[in-house]
């Protein structure tokens, strides 16, 4: 993974080596814990950096803790359940980042 600087932000993105030989450069969305596993949540970023159908992508997630500067380990999932469970965490996940954003600006 690296850190992007060409924002004003630091944003995490790694890169994805498809099937097909490409590679796609993903926007880090989150990394969440379901069921003792962590899962990572990119976010596909076209060649300008964009993303108009806001579609995410969702994967297994390991880090090795014997060695933090080595690179993490991305494990697609093939279990159908799996899947289906980390995505209804992650629509969770976004609620309560939508809660978050009304209840700070109610703050203001």
């Amino acid at each position: 993974m690296k850190k992007n600087k060409d924002y004003s932000k630091e944003i995490m993105t790694v890169d994805i080596d498809l099937e097909d030989g490409t590679t796609v450069t993903c926007m880090v969305v989150t990394i969440l814990e379901y069921d003792g596993n962590d899962y990572i949540v990119l976010l596909p970023l076209e060649e300008d950096g964009t993303n108009e159908d806001g579609e995410v992508w969702i994967y297994g997630y390991k880090e090795n803790p014997d060695d933090p500067n080595e690179e993490p380990e991305i494990i697609y999932i093939d279990d159908d359940e799996v899947y289906e469970n980390v995505a209804d965490a992650f629509d969770e996940y976004l609620d309560n980042c939508e809660f978050d954003e009304l209840t700070s600006e109610d703050e203001e």
